[in-house]
């Protein structure tokens, strides 16, 4: 990959690679570090990525640096959730997209990322396993699963609205 097609690939996929991770981890300054960290790796090993493979390379290396954060934030935060869970909550969701912004919450880092690259990105299924790592049968069962979690939780009558 040459400069001028790392440039391209900065440009062409910068908006989508950053929708997927601020998606997931619902945090704009922390996503903004992932996408930046991936675009750095794609940057150090240019030489190494064909042009074509560009997009598949920097997003499975986004979701990697993604997954990586979600980790070490939850260590940190452990010990601050076991506290805050002790709490009891009453809260209604008051449109849609609070609702879906919810059931995507309850999915863990596999299935969420899963449902957002093929639901929201459009990536095929033999794409989303060489971003995620996973086979083409895995990432099937597990959008299935992940899908069938969110049909269980949107279809309870406190979050139709």
């Amino acid at each position: 990959m040459t400069d001028k097609e790392y440039n391209e690939c900065v440009t062409k996929y910068a908006d989508n690679v950053y929708r997927f991770i601020v998606k997931n981890l619902r945090h704009e300054e922390d996503s903004r570090d992932v996408v930046q960290t991936a675009f750095e790796k794609l940057w150090r090993n240019r030489n190494e990525v064909e042009n074509g493979k560009s997009k598949s390379y920097l997003f499975t290396i986004a979701y990697h640096q993604m997954i990586d954060h979600i980790r070490k934030v939850k260590r940190i935060q452990l010990k601050e959730n076991f506290h805050d869970e002790a709490k009891v909550h009453e809260r209604q969701p008051h449109n849609l997209k609070e609702v879906l912004q919810e059931a995507l919450a309850r999915l863990n880092e596999t299935q969420r990322s899963l449902v957002l690259l093929k639901d929201y990105e459009g990536y095929s299924y033999e794409e989303i396993g060489q971003i995620t790592g996973l086979n083409e049968s895995q990432v099937k069962v597990y959008l299935h699963r992940a899908r069938l979690q969110l049909k269980n939780y949107l279809v309870k009558p406190e979050n139709v609205i």
